[in-house]
């Protein structure tokens, strides 16, 4: 069968097509994005705007049209910390849904944590023993471990690469230099919010491997040496500390502006790549880590195999 998954994000509206069926690899058929940037569209009273709700329904229209000409047996359309944290975010879907038809189900931070997991566990296989997983987005940083397919841990912290920058760096979407004073309000802030997560972590056991997903490590590991994206998604891949100590103390010398010109790098997310390198490092400073794997799978996946899970049999 085919399955489309659109996943609204704090700074994509991402949809991704699969063909698969129980027990099967899921085969990417087709992927689109629309760099919607939600989360930079919700005000200081936490409401999003007319422009973002504007940008929203229109995104979400184009993926259901595109679903469409993909010929998609299923279509399944959630949303995660962006809308969940805005105030009005409930009344924006309901207008969404008048709108267009569909029903977009909104993630728990947990929940969110807990598919990634699944989608993490299943790329590394049982091999990996017990798991930990590190997931930072748009709006939240997502951390989960465990030895089985369910984490016994789930969290989910504010402290996304989007949300970090428009709270601390500011200036960075102007395109400027990261202010050295509020990097460290930065790293200060980050720490005080992961210390007890950290604890939490590691008092489930220590992990045998520590994987790391979602587009913020994908590009602090391109930008550390790691295998470019032509590569495939089964290059391996790896974020050391090392390297990310190097990066941090680089990209806090130059505009962010700059950094969209920099292999692996987005032009519409390199002024998050400062708070997004922050939050990272304290985590794996905190985690006692001394690298990560990259895995390519993540929340999207996660929501595939578990509809796939629930198949089985019927």
């Amino acid at each position: 069968m085919r399955l489309g998954v659109l996943d609204v994000g704090s700074n994509t509206v991402h949809l991704l097509v699969v063909d698969a069926h129980p027990g099967a690899h899921p085969t990417p058929m087709h992927d689109d994005s629309w760099p919607v940037r939600l989360a930079e569209h919700i005000g200081p009273d936490d409401l999003l705007t007319g422009v973002g709700e504007k940008a929203l329904l229109q995104s979400v229209q184009e993926a259901i049209d595109q679903a469409e000409r993909q010929r998609c047996d299923e279509f399944m359309a959630l949303v995660t910390s962006a809308i969940r944290d805005a105030r009005n975010g409930l009344e924006v879907l309901d207008r969404v849904r008048q709108a267009t038809g569909v029903e977009l189900q909104v993630l728990t931070g947990e929940e969110e944590a807990q598919l990634t997991f699944l989608a993490v566990r299943r790329w590394f296989g049982w091999s990996a023993g017990r798991l930990l997983v590190i997931d930072i987005g748009g709006g939240s940083v997502e951390m989960a471990v465990g030895i089985d397919e369910l984490p016994d841990v789930a969290l989910s912290l504010p402290l996304g690469a989007g949300r970090m920058t428009r709270k601390f760096l500011p200036g960075a979407l102007a395109g400027e230099r990261p202010d050295l004073a509020a990097l460290e309000a930065l790293d200060a802030h980050a720490t005080a919010l992961l210390e007890p997560a950290a604890e939490q972590l590691r008092a489930a056991g220590t992990p045998d491997l520590v994987a790391a997903t979602s587009k913020t490590f994908r590009t602090l590991a391109r930008l550390t040496g790691a295998a470019p994206s032509a590569a495939g998604i089964r290059a391996p891949r790896e974020l050391t500390m090392t390297g990310l100590d190097q990066l941090t103390r680089f990209i806090s010398r130059i505009p962010s502006g700059a950094l969209g010109e920099l292999p692996g790098v987005s032009s519409s997310r390199a002024h998050q790549v400062p708070a997004g390198a922050t939050v990272a490092a304290a985590a794996m400073r905190l985690l006692d880590v001394p690298f990560v794997r990259i895995c390519p799978w993540a929340l999207r996946e996660g929501v595939i195999l578990r509809r796939l899970d629930s198949m089985e049999g019927v």
